[in-house]
Formats: structure tokens, C-alpha cells, sequence
């Protein structure tokens, strides 16, 4: 009998280890939440490209850099007058660049190839361009990047290209106003591609509430790879609000999957730009319905008392207080002590 319920116990152990692996394991699921870059009112120019040669790796990248400070400030002006512009000196372009960017680079022993995003102070190079970027923005929009791969719509359920790529867009110069979600946590439950089908008022209120938005605004990716290891073609349409209007839609390719992030961070500008010009021509608009406004409850009652009642009288329903006089109050206090009752007389003799 022993050697029965020992041979149960030494099959059933390692099936309960297993089973309980399984349910942390769909507890836990993939990797999930890209937290976005803090949306400064720095200038950004990317895809900056450098090919520059040295005495040794280090000075080689130095020149590299430089030759990268000034071809994005020659782009930068282009972009903001429209023509181009005067030339600035390294060393105040030093003092103007926030930040240099690696997005791909290739370093060798006299050479250096790169390809890099400047990021130019608003405050000091605003002076020099007279610009001072975008002063009026939308309501607060939620953002909700869904992606469709093989069929299968994906929000927050796992990092994707689309979700990366609008995490670490720049939206200082962008005229939305985008809150865009991490993903981490519980926003991967509650955030997905079902509540594209959702219709209810109540049920978009409590959400936007939560992350502080006035309405929501859904770009959509679709992925269809023509062959393995073949070209890719993108799909973009843009949507918003709880009725799922549309906006507009695009279409990018690429030659094969490596190109996927590069092509999701094209798309992520052109979508920007197709809701800019949506806001402009007053489709894109947070939606009436989804904002709370505190119901003001006036005492009509009070207010019809106060005009029926002449200034200067005194309601005869209205009890005056009681005054008690200084001696009632000390009796309520101190209780009186009762006389002591006289001695009787003494006879006389």
C-alpha cells in the first residue's frame, strides 16, 4: 500500500510543477511597456548621414559629429524659412546642440560612417531662427497604436515596431496633444484592440479619466510580408474617437523585415501629420459626449424665501434664543445646598 501512494506522489509532483510553471507563465506572458521619451520643445533633426576619416577612431567620430552639427542646422533652417540659411561656427553650434543621437554607425580605425539625430536647445536656437514653435494644441488625445501581424491585432499584449516607434516620437512641434500609455502593467488589459469596438459613453469616460485625456485617437499598422524574407508592405489608416471615424490612410514598403522599424518610424510622422491636418480642418475634435460636466444644484426654495421676505424683518417662525441671567447660570452650575433646619429653643428654667 505504501509503495502505491508513493509511486501517486512521485508522478503527480512533477505534474504539479509543470501545471504551476504554466499559469505563471501566462501570468507573467512577454515582455511588456515602452515608456516614451519626455516630449521636450527641443528641434530634432534625424536621419542625419556622416562619412568622415581621421588619424585614429576617436577623431575620426569627433569630425564625424561636427560635420553632423552643421548638416542639421543647414536642415533645420531649410525647414523652418523655407530656403537656406547662414552658416553658424562649431563652437556655436556647440552651444546650441542638446543632444546627438546614434541611430546606426560604423566605426573603424580611421574612419567613421554614421547615421545621427541632432537635437538643437529650443530656447537658444529659437533666437537664432525666430521661431518659437507651436503655440495652440488639441485637447488631449489618447493614443492607442494597434498593430496587425499575420491576422492578429496587437496593442499593448507585447513590444512591437509601431508601438516603439511612436513611444520615441518627438511630439514638441506636433500641434496633438498625444498621451501616449507605457503599456506596463494593468494598461495591457485594459487597453486593446477590442475597445476599438466599444461604443459606450460611460465605459471611454472612466478610461480617459484615468490617463487624463478628452477623447481617443486609434493609428492603425497593418504588416503583410509577400514572402518570407521578401518585401513588406504597411498599411496605415488613422481613426479616432469611440465611434471609429476614419481620417485618412497610407501606404509605405520595404524591401524586407529589417526595414520594418525604419518604415514604422516614417509612418509615425506622416500619421502626426495626416491628424495636424485633421485637427486643422475641424475633423478631429474631442467628442461632446465624453466630457463630464459638474451639475450645479441651486436651492430654489432658499432663493424663493430670500425674495419673498422684505429686507429689514424678522421671521416670527424663527425662536429667539433663551437669555438666562447671570444668577440662572450659577444655579445650573453650582446646586444649591438645602438650609440647615434650626436648633430648638431651650426651655427657660
Amino acid at each position: 500500500m505504501g509503495r502505491k501512494w508513493f509511486g501517486i506522489a512521485a508522478i503527480g509532483l512533477p505534474l504539479a510543477l509543470i501545471g504551476g510553471g504554466i499559469v505563471v507563465a501566462q501570468i507573467e506572458g512577454p515582455k511588456r511597456g515602452i515608456a516614451p521619451i519626455a516630449s521636450t520643445g527641443d528641434f530634432e533633426v534625424t536621419g542625419v548621414s556622416v562619412n568622415v576619416t581621421g588619424k585614429n577612431a576617436f577623431e575620426a567620430r569627433q569630425k564625424g559629429w561636427e560635420e553632423a552639427q552643421r548638416l542639421a542646422w543647414s536642415a533645420l533652417w531649410r525647414k523652418t524659412h523655407g530656403a537656406a540659411g547662414s552658416t553658424l561656427s562649431d563652437s556655436t553650434l556647440d552651444g546650441i546642440v542638446a543632444a546627438i543621437v546614434v541611430e546606426n554607425e560604423q566605426t573603424g580605425p580611421r574612419r567613421y560612417i554614421a547615421k545621427l539625430s541632432v537635437l538643437f536647445d529650443r530656447a537658444r536656437a529659437g533666437q537664432l531662427l525666430g521661431f518659437s514653435g507651436v503655440t495652440q494644441r488639441s485637447a488631449p488625445l489618447l493614443l492607442l497604436p494597434v498593430t496587425y501581424s499575420a491576422g492578429a491585432p496587437t496593442v499593448f499584449e507585447q513590444r512591437t515596431s509601431w508601438q516603439r516607434s511612436w513611444a520615441k516620437f518627438r511630439t514638441a512641434d506636433s500641434r496633438v496633444d498625444y498621451v501616449r500609455p507605457s503599456g506596463a502593467g494593468g494598461e495591457s488589459l485594459l487597453l486593446n484592440a477590442g475597445q476599438m469596438d466599444r461604443r459606450s459613453r460611460i465605459w471611454w469616460r472612466t478610461i480617459l479619466d484615468q490617463f487624463g485625456a478628452a477623447d481617443v485617437i486609434i493609428p492603425i499598422a497593418r504588416i503583410e510580408r509577400q514572402w518570407p524574407g521578401g518585401p513588406v508592405v504597411g498599411k496605415f489608416s488613422a481613426r479616432y474617437g469611440p465611434d471609429n471615424k476614419f481620417l485618412g490612410s497610407f501606404i509605405l514598403r520595404t524591401g524586407s523585415s529589417a526595414g520594418i522599424p525604419a518604415m514604422m518610424d516614417q509612418a509615425v510622422v506622416r500619421m502626426d501629420q495626416l491628424f495636424q491636418s485633421a485637427l486643422a480642418d475641424g475633423r478631429l475634435r474631442a467628442d461632446a459626449s465624453l466630457v463630464l460636466e459638474k451639475e450645479v444644484v441651486e436651492d430654489e426654495e432658499l432663493d424663493a424665501e430670500e425674495e419673498a421676505m422684505p429686507s429689514g424683518e424678522i421671521d416670527p417662525n424663527i425662536e429667539a434664543p433663551i437669555v438666562q441671567s447671570l444668577d440662572d447660570v450659577v444655579r445650573s452650575i453650582v446646586p444649591e445646598t438645602p438650609p440647615t433646619p434650626a436648633a430648638p429653643a431651650q426651655p427657660r428654667p
